[in-house]
């Protein structure tokens, strides 16, 4: 394979720079007394990064995103997509993300102080349990995101939707929002550590409402919801 020199160049500027943006957030999102403001840094952080990348990102149909309590489910491609959703959706949402992830030394830290959700997908009683405590937070009237997918192949294609955040969402009685994501696969592809320069795109479909208490609500919100992204990004359910 002939390797392109701008490319490689382009590469290692994008895995560089995030070192000294990493040192800038870390202290006030540790220092700064609330959520609020520890979001706000964060998300600054984000569409710095993106901006100082030279990545082109897009965001439509923001507006639609409920204004109070409600899930948002995104399709997952790349690693791309976790610092995209925060720098693109209001800084109220906290994310669900996998428990090892606040293992990692500061990047556990920093996620915590933001807010985040860490869910176990090993043990079946600490994952149940922290299930339970996102519910309860939804319940509270807070706003989370989640990427139904668990994880990302290269393949293209929409993956099948775990139940988690559709049984929440039923249990609840609060609106799904389908948000899709585009490009973020050619800009870092799984499989590889090369990112590519593309454009990206975070577009928020119509919302989906649910009926708290009703049985299928959570099987049918999961399985609408996968089509409409699927249909949104023109790629196959897998």
């Amino acid at each position: 394979m002939t390797w392109n020199p701008f490319r490689l160049a382009w590469s290692l500027w994008a895995w560089l720079l995030l070192v000294p943006l990493l040192a800038v957030a870390a202290v006030p999102i540790v220092a700064m007394p609330t959520l609020t403001q520890r979001r706000a840094v964060a998300r600054i952080v984000c569409r710095a990064y993106f901006l100082l990348c030279g990545l082109p990102v897009r965001a439509r149909g923001i507006e639609r995103l409920p204004a109070g309590a409600c899930i948002i489910v995104a399709n997952h491609a790349s690693y791309v997509d976790g610092p995209l959703l925060f720098a693109c959706l209001p800084p109220r949402f906290g994310f669900v993300i996998k428990k090892e992830a606040s293992r990692i030394p500061l990047a556990g830290l920093l996620l915590r102080r933001l807010g985040h959700h860490f869910v176990e997908r090993k043990n079946r009683h600490e994952g149940a349990s922290d299930a339970r405590r996102i519910l309860r937070a939804v319940e509270q009237g807070q706003a989370v995101a989640f990427f139904p997918e668990g994880t990302f192949s290269p393949v293209t294609g929409v993956a099948r939707f775990h139940n988690g955040a559709f049984a929440a969402a039923a249990r609840a009685g609060v609106p799904i929002a389908p948000v899709v994501i585009r490009g973020t696969r050619r800009v870092l592809r799984g499989g590889t550590v090369v990112p590519r320069w593309g454009q990206i795109e975070v577009e928020a479909l119509e919302p989906l409402e649910a009926r708290s208490g009703a049985g299928d609500t959570a099987t049918t919100l999961r399985d609408l919801a996968r089509e409409h992204i699927a249909a949104a990004l023109g790629e196959p359910l897998l």
